[in-house]
């Protein structure tokens, strides 16, 4: 039984080969061993934490095969960005340039640093290993935590946000870093993005050029990068945008990969989720999402339900593996 759960401190190995595998672009998961214990601390404690609204929490979970005890993925979110630090996103504008007596009209796409987004909640960090990228695990991975967000919505901004890598080639090449960032900082894109997973990107930011960027300047590769997601990063990018998720000109400073966001209340997997009470019996159906309704031993997994009965049963290895009792609900999602 594949199980997410809450990070544990007896996890930092594990995340570190995660981190290890996961190559240039992941910003929130670098292979530091003392970056990642720090974000295993302020997972733990953001779950232990008592909140009204949300603040600088940061949940972290891990994808685990409970039969050989490996991690096999992670992904997280964070409470409400930008509270702490600017978020800073490019947003992609038009500029009109117009003179009537010289009969011209031209409409220049231009790029404003911007910090609109603050506030929202921001899905990061996912990562699953290549060798377990089958039977839906992605899904299970991507999705659960919009179970989770729908059993503690307190806990979160009311819009939810989530920063797609962007183009970048096998030799860690951004031709959007090359094209514009390079020319301020004398470092390569993977070492950028290095700085910015140890907690840096604010300070790089603001290092940026504060005024408007008119992208006919840039190159034209650097161009056709805007809002493109790397080629790893595509079927993430299809399953938000069947969550409701949408492209709204919002793209990362670093390598312009595209920023998609929907309101939490109608994220496809919040809103038609439902609870259920914990029966054993089990029957054959259709694969759903199921999770636990707590918060520090929350878990979720992957499993069948018989969705032509109002009190739908789970069978004994799905309760032992949410560590369900009797009576206690569940909450389930249609995958």
């Amino acid at each position: 039984m594949k199980i997410i759960r809450p990070i544990a401190e007896a996890d930092l190995d594990g995340l570190l080969h995660l981190a290890q595998t996961a190559g240039t672009g992941f910003t929130s998961l670098p292979p530091v061993r003392s970056v990642l214990q720090r974000k295993i601390e302020r997972s733990l404690a953001s779950f232990a934490s008592s909140v009204q609204a949300p603040g600088l929490e940061r949940y972290m979970f891990v994808l685990e095969d409970g039969e050989r005890a490996e991690l096999l993925g992670c992904c997280a979110i964070e409470a409400a960005c930008g509270l702490d630090e600017p978020f800073y996103n490019y947003r992609v504008g038009l500029t009109v340039h117009a003179s009537r007596r010289l009969q011209v009209y031209r409409r220049v796409p231009t790029l404003y640093l911007a910090n609109d987004l603050t506030g929202a909640a921001v899905l990061c960090s996912l990562f699953l290993r290549r060798d377990a990228r089958a039977a839906g695990l992605g899904q299970l991975l991507a999705r659960s935590r919009f179970l989770f967000m729908a059993a503690h919505p307190q806990r979160f901004g009311s819009k939810v946000v989530a920063e797609l890598r962007g183009i970048s080639d096998e030799h860690g090449r951004s031709p959007f870093w090359d094209g514009l960032g390079r020319h301020f900082f004398s470092i390569d894109y993977d070492d950028a993005e290095h700085a910015v997973g140890r907690g840096n990107k604010a300070m790089i930011a603001e290092l940026m050029p504060q005024h408007p960027i008119y992208t006919v300047l840039l190159p034209e590769d650097a161009q056709a990068a805007l809002g493109q997601v790397h080629p790893e990063t595509a079927p993430a990018l299809r399953l938000l945008e069947r969550e409701g998720f949408r492209y709204q000109g919002y793209v990362d400073i670093f390598d312009a990969g595209p920023a998609v966001e929907a309101p939490l209340a109608e994220i496809v997997s919040v809103k038609h989720s439902r609870l259920i009470s914990a029966r054993e019996g089990g029957a054959k159906g259709l694969p759903h999402l199921i999770a636990t309704e707590r918060l520090r031993d929350w878990r979720c997994v992957l499993g069948e339900l018989d969705e032509s009965t109002e009190a739908p049963r789970l069978d004994a290895g799905m309760l032992d593996a949410l560590q369900l009792r009797s009576g206690e609900l569940a909450r389930v999602a249609c995958l």
